[in-house]
């Protein structure tokens, strides 16, 4: 059985600031590309990761064109849900989402959450499963999400989890898991997305862990510059598995459709808000503070400039409207 796996094609019609080009035909461009690989590979099924489109509301018009292109491979498209799929990141809300309406038309299936499918070719019996993101990702327990269960008595597990799977530890506050971590999984290839920049394929002892990085380059950080999207062809076999990354072709250099400018100011504002932090740390005590009293703090403060300070605010007021109220309520 042979398979393509991409993720995070982030779908728009509209064209991102940072970038230099027209995003939705930049996009088109690399699907078609993808579908090309998938069709002189002769797949048998492509698999997709998660954030297929870049909010679950996408115009119709937008999503009929690329309904039209994903039909024309001819080969069945199995997706997991991101967090930019569903309404309110949660995958109960897929039935009225634009991902949700391929699923409906057969355009692409859904896999959802302990409703494996089961491939069978060449004597080879190939389960593939599915975990979309959802707000407990990467903050419980990883067998819950990471350790799929064998239901079709398969000879391989494949498993998909749009989730925020990494080599290293990442800043407190952001949920993460460490692959090191997830070895001991009785999935044969577990599949990743959402985290763009990617870490490649590990493999130890014949199991493999994979993230080749989004189609998309959507944000403006430095390292999406010189990443170059990917999509991965794994084959699979009663002698075992490979998998091997493609580079897309029509993917140009990030220089030519990243706008410098955006990268530049986005640092600058970064290490301006980092130097605020600081600058707050050293002249207050919070421990007793409520969230509102903190930012009226904030705002007293002198010698930062206001665009900075209005960012650090408007952070801060979004954080407490997650919380529900004061930090210590």
């Amino acid at each position: 059985m042979k398979f393509l796996y991409f993720t995070d094609t982030h779908i728009r019609g509209t064209t991102p600031k940072n970038r230099l080009d027209t995003f939705s035909e930049t996009i088109k461009d690399k699907l078609s590309e993808v579908i090309d690989i998938a069709q002189k590979e002769q797949v048998d099924v492509m698999l997709h990761g998660g954030d297929v489109f870049d909010r679950p509301d996408l115009s119709p018009n937008v999503v009929g064109q690329f309904a039209r292109l994903f039909r024309s491979a001819q080969i069945p498209i199995y997706a997991i849900s991101g967090n930019h799929d569903t309404f309110g990141h949660n995958p109960e809300t897929i039935s009225r989402t634009m991902l949700g309406l391929l699923d409906s038309f057969g355009i692409m299936t859904i896999i959802h959450p302990n409703e494996p499918l089961l491939i069978e070719k060449n004597g080879v019996r190939v389960q593939i499963s599915g975990q979309p993101y959802h707000y407990d990702l990467d903050q419980r327990d990883v067998k819950l999400d990471y350790y799929p269960m064998n239901q079709h008595n398969a000879d391989y597990m494949i498993h998909l989890v749009h989730s925020m799977l990494v080599e290293k530890a990442l800043p407190e506050g952001i949920p993460y898991t460490l692959v090191d971590h997830i070895w001991s999984s009785p999935a044969d290839v577990i599949l990743t997305g959402h985290f763009h920049g990617g870490f490649g394929i590990k493999e130890r002892d014949g199991k493999f862990i994979c993230n080749p990085g989004a189609i998309s380059r959507i944000n403006n950080h430095w390292m999406e510059l010189n990443r170059f999207p990917k999509v991965v062809i794994g084959h699979v076999t009663k002698q075992g598995i490979t998998l091997e990354e493609r580079v897309l072709t029509t993917a140009k250099k990030g220089e030519e459709v990243l706008d410098r400018t955006y990268v530049e100011k986005a640092l600058d504002q970064e290490e301006k808000l980092h130097a605020f932090v600081q600058q707050v740390k050293e002249q207050s005590e919070f421990k007793h503070l409520h969230m509102n009293d903190i930012i009226r703090e904030l705002a007293s403060l002198s010698n930062v400039e206001e665009r900075v300070k209005q960012e650090a605010l408007r952070r801060m007021t979004q954080v407490e409207e997650s919380w529900g109220g004061d930090i210590d309520g």
